[in-house]
């Protein structure tokens, strides 16, 4: 299980609209992850979805009315407001906007916010036309001028018109990305990496044999967005490469997507110059020399045809010999035997300055989880099992280490 919000006090503001049914998943994104989820259901957010659905998934009050008698005793909305790590507002209305824009308290929820320490994220939903207005754009401008960070909206179908456009709330799982960000920088105050580019490569190579068949490797992708996301917390340009993942693209990160080996080398060279690389993606060694236009079909009473491979360019090898190598240059290495034998000699024969070796006969590869080993000249040092947001921070850090050697 994700455990990257453990203990985190999030503060789930639930405006109305249409998707505040989201706000049903996210809650469940967010406790799976370890969060502690307090939720006020806004008066137009208890319009889309109920006090006991919320409750039942926060297991807390579900707090609504700015005058409650028993939550105003000790002032409620100062306490939510104090006690929150994260204030996260889904979906984030254009009224709401406007009310914190303005610096109205009119109900429990801008009570709190105007009261708030902890850092606000929100998640705008609405209508192209209106998110495109622009007293919302200068809403918008004027709070992030204040501080408060955004997710979405997203490019796509609105429910409530059919109309498509930019105004679609974040999907769970993105808000989720967005919320772990916002919580590691309010809890990293030293921007290490300020200043430095890194390019990180991430998830499975997908080679296409015709057009429905390909060679691929089982990456699920959350190590390499993972240490994409660590290394951008400490304030590093990242540019991430990624193969085919169902992950969302890290907060603060540029992402590009690719499918190939040898469109991902494109991808890396072009992110060059940089300060440090780090080559998480599990490329497929090999491809079809040549694709087949149309799908290869099977015969009656014949065998299978013969499938001619070729190599796949070697990208960590590549870019560790390249003109433009980045000063630090970290590899993966995923084996089911002889890990470290085999991990020494990938070290010495790529040229990287660090290899990091996991052995994937487990469920490593999808799972949350990772039990690592880090190589370098200087010899192995082994750590504990950790998730792989863990791992991803502890090699963010030890980055930062031996770049700021050579300021």
């Amino acid at each position: 299980m994700d455990r990257t919000l453990h203990g985190k006090r999030v503060l789930l503001i639930i405006g109305g609209g249409i998707a505040a049914y989201k706000a049903l998943d996210l809650i469940r994104r967010l406790r799976e992850r370890g969060a502690r989820v307090t939720p006020i259901l806004t008066e137009g957010g208890a319009q889309f979805i109920t006090p006991l659905a919320v409750g039942a998934l926060t297991a807390t009050p579900v707090y609504t009315e700015l005058f409650s008698r028993e939550a105003e005793q000790d002032v409620g909305h100062i306490r939510l407001a104090r006690e929150a790590d994260l204030i996260l507002v889904a979906p984030a209305t254009a009224d709401r906007m406007a009310q914190l824009a303005g610096g109205l308290a009119g109900d429990l929820a801008g009570a709190v916010l105007l009261a708030a320490r902890a850092p606000v994220l929100m998640a705008p939903a609405m209508n192209p036309a209106m998110w495109a207005h622009p007293a919302t754009r200068r809403n918008a401008e004027r709070l992030a001028a204040d501080g408060v960070r955004f997710v979405g909206p997203e490019h796509g179908e609105m429910a409530e018109s059919g109309e498509a456009g930019q105004g679609r709330m974040s999907e769970p799982l993105a808000i989720v990305a967005a919320v772990e960000a916002a919580l590691m920088d309010a809890d990293a105050p030293l921007r290490r990496l300020e200043g430095r580019r890194a390019v990180v490569t991430s998830g499975p190579t997908v080679e296409p044999i015709d057009p429905v068949r390909y060679i691929a490797n089982r990456s699920s992708g959350r190590q390499g967005h993972a240490v994409a996301a660590a290394l951008a917390r400490l304030g590093a340009q990242v540019t991430l490469v990624t193969g085919p993942v169902a992950l969302p693209d890290p907060a603060g990160v540029t992402t590009i997507h690719v499918e190939t080996a040898c469109q991902m080398l494109a991808a890396v060279e072009a992110a060059l110059p940089a300060d440090l690389g780090v080559f998480v993606a599990a490329v497929a060694d090999w491809r079809a020399a040549a694709a087949a236009p149309g799908k290869i079909k099977k015969r009656d009473g014949e065998g299978p045809p013969p499938l001619h491979l070729v190599e796949n360019p070697d990208i960590l090898a590549t870019i560790a010999r390249s003109a433009a190598r980045p000063r630090l240059v970290i590899g993966f290495a995923a084996e089911t035997d002889a890990l470290l034998s085999n991990a020494q000699a990938k070290l010495a024969r790529k040229g990287a300055d660090m290899i990091v070796a996991n052995d994937v006969s487990g469920d490593t590869m999808g799972g949350a989880r990772n039990t690592v080993h880090i190589l370098t000249q200087a010899g192995v040092e082994d750590w504990p099992e950790l998730d792989k947001a863990e791992v991803a921070a502890r090699l963010a850090e030890r980055a930062a280490d031996i770049l700021e050697t050579e300021r």
